[in-house]
């Protein structure tokens, strides 16, 4: 048995907990600073977990920021970072106060992204090792979970299946090995950067695929649409596994990452009907992105977009349109806010 705290509340990092469960590991899940409210909710709420529609199991014990110290400070195992890509900073804080001049635990992100620091691209698992290391602590081990597994589905023991990634294969296997259950399938990786890549910038792609039934034809009836908008959505995946190929190796990633659980497998899961297809839709029907922003989607985080307007600059100076135009098409309409516009021409 393995001390596991898992710092946030929410959907993922809570149905996270379920196969963390039934490996009889101890399992901690820890709110954050602003999460206090939310667990009093859950818990006046025999437990039920509001954003996975679910209860979780008494087993798994839940705690509110304030006992935050008092957990952190006993053996820990491994610390699973459930938090936003918006609160990293906030967790490196937390994280130095506790660890300063101490072992810190092994690390495993749930969180993806991707930013631009330096004129140079930083993955989160980077950041989080710089914000560390800035802070005075420099033994850092940092792993990542990727894949298609949605939370809900997770939280209610739906067959899924992840990699874990480390840049020392043994520390990942390790991880995996904590993990497997007879539905969380767990393989392993070395290659950190192909998979956090691969997840951060499917979500781009995930908006172009999303479009599909809007690019197919502008010649056609709703209903043939409706009926065939597929034959696009084959078209964009495949020209979106290749730069998404491109795109990772510039990052020093392995291309053949790409055509696994963590590009292939989330692309396909991300564009069935996400946040970030469902804006996709509505620019693929011809709004822009601020139109659909304003009527469709006002309060929806959509992450493909955030990414966009992230990297958007440095991704125009390192290619061109020739080499990765449906990356290139979508991110220059976000930024840009015009109707998209594909060079179909240029796909390969």
């Amino acid at each position: 048995m393995s001390k596991i705290v898992i710092i946030g509340a929410g959907a993922m990092g809570t149905a996270f907990s379920l196969p963390c469960l039934d490996n009889n590991h101890d399992i901690n899940i820890v709110g954050t600073h602003l999460e206090n409210d939310f667990i009093d909710r859950i818990k006046k709420n025999k437990n039920l977990h509001p954003g996975l529609n679910t209860q979780i199991p008494r087993q798994i014990k839940i705690f509110k920021f304030e006992k935050f110290d008092e957990i952190l400070n006993s053996k820990v195992d491994l610390v699973v970072l459930g938090i936003s890509s918006k609160g990293i900073e906030w967790v490196a804080d937390q994280l130095s106060r506790l660890y300063t001049g101490k072992n810190l635990p092994n690390l495993l992100m749930l969180t993806k992204g991707l930013s631009v620091y330096k004129n140079n691209y930083e993955l989160l698992v980077d950041k989080l090792e710089r914000l560390l290391f800035d802070k005075g602590i420099s033994n850092v081990n940092i792993s990542a979970v990727g894949g298609p597994c949605l939370a809900a589905g997770l939280a209610n023991r739906v067959h899924s299946s992840v990699v874990i990634a480390n840049k020392n294969l043994s520390v990942a296997k390790k991880i995996a090995d904590m993990l497997n259950t007879s539905y969380y399938h767990t393989s392993y990786s070395d290659d950190l950067n192909g998979v956090e890549v691969s997840a951060a910038i499917k979500n781009i792609f995930s908006m172009a695929v999303g479009a599909a039934k809007g690019l197919c034809s502008k010649n056609i009836s709703d209903e043939v649409r409706e009926k065939n908008y597929l034959n696009t959505a084959s078209a964009l995946i495949k020209q979106s596994i290749f730069e998404m190929e491109i795109f990772v190796e510039h990052l020093k990633g392995k291309k053949e990452t790409v055509k696994g659980l963590a590009g292939l497998g989330d692309l396909y899961v991300s564009s069935g009907g996400g946040r970030n297809a469902k804006m996709g839709a509505y620019i693929g029907e011809g709004l822009t992105f601020s139109e659909a922003k304003k009527t469709k989607m006002e309060k929806v985080t959509v992450e493909g977009a955030d990414l966009a307007k992230e990297i958007a600059k440095k991704v125009n100076e390192d290619f061109d349109e020739k080499k990765l135009p449906l990356m290139l098409g979508m991110i220059n309409a976000i930024v840009e806010d015009k109707k998209l516009e594909l060079n179909w021409e240029a796909f390969r």
